[in-house]
């Protein structure tokens, strides 16, 4: 039987080339690619990363070749490999495009058997042309388009498909060739700047060019800026100028030189001597600077002094980590690093944006100085090497190593082809709507269907899966092994001890050992808990790490985790909820105050995660919360019972009301509202339930109302605050005033007492020091007693306490009966005495001179300080003395709404209310953070330190630096005391 005839391919349509344009016919028949002859040919078009642009391109170097087009025609329909090159080039990057077309015969390059050239030859080839050129003037465009067409040939064997017989480019090879090439760039521009400096035979100064950054680690994109930094023999205007044209040069023929990495940047001197540079690194270079110096290599210029550069500066760089400042810059890089890109353009930056670049080449380069010092295996500088180096002295996982490298890679690869498209630097894919860009980019980078996604849908499943694969290794890179060292048996190969402590403290922990002895606590454990404890810890170190006390965080997390162990919900929740987990470090983290409330009441812990409208932390309600706190009490026959069932529910409430405070999630005044809120509550608890206690059978003798006073009579509660109240009765029908007093003397004890109760909360002092007469004045009276004396004893500090009078429990009607009473006294018709208003002054000068603790700061101390709270809250209490009884919009105890009426009277400058507002504002908040960060009322500030950055981080400056947070508090507070010492002084 005959063998059927072969069957040549058939010259596959335009839609099934990856050719869309309505030009595509017209431009294939211009370069006679219309026969069957041409399809293997047309098909490796088809391949390219945008056959339109290809084609296109092609028509153009045609016309460009003219006579010579059919030399490259023949070629292409020989040479696979040439197809594939050239193919890949003309559809990946329209700026080498252009340049092939500018120098058309430059295809040759692309054709046979290509290799890249050793870095020797290269810089040979490009010093040899800049020495034959005769006026340095005319020296660019010939290095320019030799330069091109090295990048060229490298990007052809970058991006074109896999041929038979010819290696993959590794992702390492083409980041050393690209530096080579960078290098002989460098060469170059400073033979030329050498040659325009130093004309007629001057003799060229020794200098030396130290290439820093990517070329300096020798793993460089197609396109960036090349960091580097100039030592020289003699800095002089010669070598200043010399250097200065080097780089000028450099930025108009190849790529932009920069040197802001010398000492001091951009204000420091170009040029210095190594004994210059050796001074400056000793005594005033910071921690990035060191950080930088671990990619420094001599690039160009005169080699031995750049040996000898770098033989002095390297053993400083390995003993950085010692400086005492090291966790705090380290700390403050990342969060530049961080706040560098827009939120939203996070998702879109491979470089900067979470789990980018930025992110693998920070985390290595920070264990490289951690350990380098004592392992000189890790004085490498790629970031690929040092991960390899960091595995093999076990300070990383090796799967946790070739996963990171991996993703390292890959988003490299996307990095070179988005800068090759254009030659522009760039790492910012195509916007998420981009399909036609995002399309281009999965073809160059040789993303294929898988069977369930065409090649964008393979890309964009990538891009997320490499995204988080960094973001999750991100922070096992630093924490992994440090479980491993106090783990279980099977482990000898990992890190040391000694190597644990020494990271631990160099992320931020200041006791490693303790910590240590934590993280063994934490991960033994066995069964699940162990097991899911083992899986969370590397991301929970990582979070606790920024915040301002890791050492304690971590030790609260062991204490909740240790107490709550047995709640299946509690490790679960951290486990699926990454947004709780987060909230929870950075609580544990800066707060003594919280973790204690969160052991008792572990709910509020669920609440820390995101419903349908935003935080659960904001779904509650501070007034239901005091109802059901009523409610709760009242279902209790015996006192202590009901009072306990109040403290739970006050436990829960300061709980959340806290942690939203803490993280960002409420205003102050939000807060001061909810804290005065559960007060009130516990107040009407605690009286109902003992009136009902001490009730005889007839019924209770009188009514009882509490009159808050002071801030809880403002509604300005803080978390340290007692409460500052007074006890009115008035005797039932029928019962005698002596009776009556009695009785409620004993029911408002009792509240006292049970109340003040030693407890591991929050302590509810329950303070009558503001009531008539002081401390000596009797503990209640009734409503005509108290309306009596005022009438005829008050004192000036008692009209001036009275202005916060409000009630805030007990008999309703009888408390506002006494709030009438309240305004004859602090709103009398004609307004308070000159001699009121005089002794008021006298008083507060008598305060500011008298009541400052001892050893206390008066311009950092937040109540009796210059500036603080007393300052602001007497301005207003004193005119609302003078001008209350003509502007009834002063009849009100809160601080900031009876400031708005002042403002709004014009009794004070608009500036000067915002002056006092803002102060008030500053000096509560950092009030309310001093308790959340210490644990305990206080009200001083402390000094510039760790806990310093603490109360920062709680008052919700942004950064938690603690000395900005203070100069800003110092700045606020000094305005506001003179806008005081001008309302005190008439």
């Amino acid at each position: 039987m005959a063998k059927p005839a072969t069957q040549r391919p058939k010259l596959p349509g335009v839609g099934r080339l990856g050719l869309v344009e309505l030009t595509a016919r017209e431009d294939l028949s211009r370069l006679g690619w219309t026969t069957d002859d041409h399809v293997e040919l047309l098909w490796s078009l088809s391949r390219a990363p945008d056959a339109d642009a290809a084609l296109r391109a092609m028509v153009r170097l045609a016309d460009a070749l003219e006579s010579d087009w059919p030399e490259l025609n023949q070629a292409l329909l020989k040479d696979k490999a040439l197809r594939g090159r050239l193919f890949s080039v003309l559809g990946g990057s329209l700026a080498l495009g252009d340049h092939l077309v500018a120098r058309p015969q430059s295809w040759h390059l692309l054709a046979g058997a290509v290799t890249l050239p050793a870095a020797e030859e290269l810089r040979h080839s490009f010093v040899t042309e800049a020495e034959n050129v005769a006026d340095p003037r005319t020296a660019s465009l010939p290095l320019k388009a030799l330069y091109r067409d090295r990048l060229m040939v490298l990007a052809a064997l970058d991006m074109a498909p896999t041929v038979e017989n010819e290696p993959v480019l590794q992702f390492s090879a083409i980041g050393a060739h690209l530096s080579d090439l960078a290098d002989a760039a460098l060469a170059a521009a400073l033979t030329i700047a050498v040659k325009t400096v130093c004309p007629n035979g001057t003799p060229a100064p020794v200098i030396s060019v130290i290439a820093m950054g990517k070329c300096g680690a020798r793993e460089l994109n197609y396109v960036s800026d090349v960091d580097i930094i100039f030592v020289v023999e003699k800095a002089d205007a010669i070598t200043t100028r010399v250097a200065g044209e080097m780089m000028r040069f450099a930025g108009d023929t190849f790529f932009e030189v920069d040197a802001a990495l010398r000492p001091e940047g951009k204000q420091g001197q170009l040029v210095r001597t190594l004994e210059s540079h050796v001074a400056y690194y000793e005594r005033w270079a910071k921690t990035w600077e060191f950080q930088a110096l671990l990619k420094a290599r001599p690039a160009a210029g005169d080699p031995d002094l750049g040996v000898r550069y770098i033989e002095a500066l390297m053993p400083m760089v390995w003993t950085a980590c010692e400086r005492e400042d090291f966790v705090v810059e380290v700390q403050a890089m990342r969060r530049r690093v961080e706040e560098l890109v827009p939120a939203g353009v996070r998702a879109r930056e491979i470089k900067l944006g979470t789990g980018g670049l930025r992110d693998v080449e920070f985390a290595v380069q920070l264990l490289q100085l951690v350990h380098g010092r004592n392992d000189e295996a890790l004085h490498v500088a790629s970031t690929v090497d040092a991960l390899a180096a960091l595995s093999a002295g076990g300070y990383v996982g090796r799967d946790d190593a070739a996963n990171l490298t991996a993703s390292y890679e890959f988003l490299r690869l996307l990095e070179h082809r988005l800068q090759l498209q254009r030659l522009k630097r760039t790492h910012m894919l195509p916007e998420s709507d981009d399909e036609e860009g995002m399309r281009w980019l999965a073809r160059a980078a040789h993303m294929r269907p898988d069977g369930q996604h065409d090649a964008l849908g393979v890309l964009r499943q990538e891009l997320k899966r490499q995204s988080l694969r960094v973001s999750r290794l991100h922070a096992k890179l630093f924490y992994q092994p440090l479980l491993e060292s106090v783990g279980k048996p099977g482990f000898s190969d990992g890190m040391s001890t000694e190597a644990a402590e020494r990271q631990l403290a160099a992320l931020g922990y200041e006791g490693p050992q303790s910590a240590l002895t934590h993280l063994a606590a934490l991960a033994s454990e066995g069964g699940r808990r162990g097991r899911v404890q083992q899986v969370l810890l590397p991301t929970l170190l990582d979070w606790l790490s920024d915040t301002p006390d890791p050492d304690a965080g971590l030790l609260s997390y062991r204490r909740i985790s240790e107490e709550l162990g047995d709640l299946r919900w509690y490790l679960a929740t951290l486990r699926d909820e990454g947004a709780v987990a987060k909230r929870l470090m950075r609580v544990l983290g800066t707060s003594a105050y919280i973790p204690d409330l969160l052991m008792k009441a572990p709910e509020v812990i669920q609440l820390y995660a995101d419903g349908p409208q935003g935080p659960k932390l904001l779904e509650v309600d501070p007034d239901t919360v005091g109802r059901a706190l009523v409610a709760s009490a009242g279902r209790h026959q015996d006192p202590a019972r009901a009072i306990a069932a109040a403290r739970t529910l006050r436990r829960q409430e300061l709980a959340r009301v806290a942690s939203a405070d803490l993280l960002g999630m409420l205003e102050v005044t939000d807060v001061c509202r909810a804290l005065t809120s559960i007060w009130v509550a516990v107040l009407e608890a605690a009286l109902n339930v003992v009136i009902r206690d001490k009730a005889p059978e007839a019924g209770p003798p009188a009514r009882i109302a509490v009159i808050g006073m002071g801030r809880l009579g403002g509604r300005e509660l803080g978390y340290g605050s007692d409460a500052d109240v007074m006890f009115v009765c008035e005797p039932n029908a029928g019962v005698e005033e002596s009776v009556a007093v009695k009785w409620a003397v004993t029911v408002a004890e009792q509240v006292r007492a049970l109340l003040g109760t030693p407890s591991a909360d929050p302590p509810l002092e329950v303070d009558i020091g503001l009531r008539p007469e002081g401390r000596n004045g009797p503990l209640v009276r009734t409503l005509s007693s108290y309306e009596a004396y005022y009438a005829q004893w008050a004192q000036p500090w008692e009209i001036q306490a009275l202005l916060r009078a409000h009630r805030v429990a007990g008999d309703a009607d009888l408390g506002e009966r006494f709030l009438l009473m309240a305004d004859k006294t602090r709103y009398p018709a004609g307004g308070v005495s000159a001699e009121t208003v005089q002794e008021i002054r006298r008083v507060k000068a008598r305060v500011d001179a008298e009541r400052l603790p001892r050893g206390a700061d008066p311009n950092t101390h937040t109540k009796l300080g210059r500036g603080g709270l007393a300052d602001i809250e007497w301005t207003v209490q004193l005119l609302q003395l003078r001008y209350g009884h003509k502007i009834p919009s002063l009849h009100n105890t809160s601080t900031l709404e009876t400031l708005d009426a002042i403002g709004a009277a014009e009794l004070v400058a608009e500036g000067d209310v915002a002056q006092l507002r803002e102060a008030w504002l500053t000096a509560t908040r950092a009030r309310n953070a001093l308790v959340l960060v210490r644990g305990k009322p206080t009200d001083q500030l402390p000094g510039p330190g760790r806990q310093l950055n603490a109360v920062a981080a709680a008052a919700g400056w942004a950064g938690g630096d603690g000395g900005e947070f203070l100069d800003n508090y110092l700045r606020v507070t000094r305005r506001a005391k003179a806008v005081v010492l001008n309302v005190f002084g008439g």
